[in-house]
């Protein structure tokens, strides 16, 4: 199957890395804003092309791997481009998804397409595992924690204020709630008592590091509802220790069964990712492969996780499935 690129930054490349460890694929390009000739590819056989050229790959690209950012990119590129390819998206902004699946919906329809958005690890994979858990243990609770890993839309919320040259912030779980969970004790959690916030900060030479810190730990939506710490430190020190992208977390459900719900569970499911972009791509390119044969087969529109069949992920026969994993 033929796939392309549509953007390529830290997403892009884990695709184009990912694309080349399964067989049954084929990469046709990186489709680009900037100028072709100043992307420079991981792999020397990786053509670019700008994305003015895209509707005339139409009837050579299968599968058209989204690469944007969910702020401002994805809620016009996926509605636009569904129309005309079939294409997956990683939309990470929970409480929008409804309106962009809508939105994206309605054109990937009138175009015969089918699209997958919100694929990646949370939403994604995540989300699938607290699904499968709240239809085993429909008596329960969950639980979702992330990190320790770099948030990049945190990060550059800190790049943002004025006097900071760069910065890294990490989420971190609070160990002590995630092991009250582990243990079933059901606590209630605060945001607060859920997550810290930990922030390595670059700033200008004379830059007045306690406003910065004020201005860290009092931004509402990032940092106002967590406990948070501001460490200030050279950019040296930054591009030695914090360079890299990890990430993970934590998807917990406690449930009770029994007559007298005398019998107590816990389900979990964890990631511990060196790469963030890297893993969300190999859940993009998986669903590429869902979603050219859900579209052979005239499932057209919008899909998510949810209305995916396992079987459909994987480069492997039902036959060999059911004799290797089943």
């Amino acid at each position: 199957m033929k796939i392309a690129i549509y953007g390529y930054g830290n997403l892009g490349r884990g695709v184009e890395c990912s694309i080349m460890q399964n067989s049954d694929m084929e990469l046709v390009g990186i489709f680009t804003r900037r100028n072709p000739d100043s992307v420079k590819p991981q792999f020397e056989s990786t053509k670019v092309y700008s994305v003015d050229d895209i509707l005339s790959f139409k009837d050579i690209i299968d599968v058209l791997i989204i690469c944007g950012g969910s702020a401002t990119d994805l809620p016009k590129m996926t509605p636009a481009l569904a129309e005309h390819f079939n294409v997956i998206d990683s939309f990470d902004t929970h409480a929008d998804i409804p309106t962009h699946f809508a939105n994206t919906d309605f054109t990937a329809k009138s175009g015969k397409k089918t699209a997958i958005i919100s694929v990646g690890w949370d939403p994604g994979m995540f989300s699938l595992n607290r699904l499968y858990a709240s239809v085993i243990l429909p008596e329960g609770n969950d639980y979702t924690f992330w990190g320790k890993g770099v948030s990049q839309g945190h990060s550059d919320a800190i790049r943002r204020i004025e006097g900071v040259l760069d910065a890294r912030q990490y989420t971190c779980p609070v160990e002590e709630a995630l092991n009250s969970v582990r243990r079933g004790e059901n606590p209630e959690l605060t945001t607060r008592q859920k997550h810290t916030r930990e922030c390595f900060v670059v700033v200008e030479d004379g830059a007045d590091k306690q406003r910065i810190e004020q201005e860290i730990k009092n931004m509402p939506k990032y940092f106002a509802d967590y406990d948070t710490t501001v460490n200030f430190i050279s950019q040296e020190e930054l591009n030695k220790n914090h360079s890299g992208i990890p990430h993970g977390g934590f998807v917990i459900r406690t449930g009770k069964t029994g007559k007298n719900k005398e019998n107590n569970h816990v389900i979990e499911y964890s990631l511990k990712l060196d790469s963030n972009p890297e893993f969300t791509a190999s859940v993009l390119v998986a669903y590429a492969r869902a979603a050219l044969r859900m579209n052979k087969r005239g499932n057209f529109g919008c899909k998510t996780a949810f209305d995916v069949a396992p079987a459909d992920l994987s480069i492997m026969t039902p036959d060999e499935i059911r004799a290797k994993m089943l």
